[in-house]
């Protein structure tokens, strides 16, 4: 019996020491956990966009707005529609332009192009009703 206790408490003790033998350093921990990713605020412009001067309204469409304006997502106005683009360019282009800068609706302010400047969020909407 003495022998199974004894035995006991050595398997006990083995596993305790065996476990802190095993403890990470530092480092390994804070590769461990490090972000995957980014976070980018709508309405957040980067600095390094002003840097590269001005993108084009096709450029900006391109990258940010396509994926909401091609099919019309949650009711965005489709590209180059005259149906959809008619009854809110009714009260003005700059109302159009203030509300994508500060968003309406189911979008974001800025849409999904949070390093975009105004101006280059007035190309994007020029873009989409050119030809109307």
């Amino acid at each position: 019996m003495k022998i199974k206790i004894l035995l006991c408490v050595f398997v006990g003790l083995a596993s305790v020491f065996t476990a802190h033998a095993q403890v990470d350093s530092n480092d390994a921990i804070k590769s461990r956990i490090e972000p995957v990713g980014n976070i980018y605020v709508a309405g957040a412009k980067a600095e390094t966009a002003a840097a590269s001067g001005p993108r084009s309204g096709a450029d900006v469409y391109n990258k940010a707005c396509v994926a909401c304006h091609t099919s019309g997502v949650l009711g965005a106005p489709k590209l180059q529609n005259a149906g959809d683009w008619s009854p809110r360019l009714e009260k003005g282009f700059d109302v159009v332009w203030q509300n994508a800068i500060n968003g309406i609706n189911a979008m974001p302010p800025r849409g999904t192009c949070g390093d975009c400047s105004d101006e280059e969020i007035k190309a994007a909407i020029e873009h989409m009703i050119e030809g109307i």
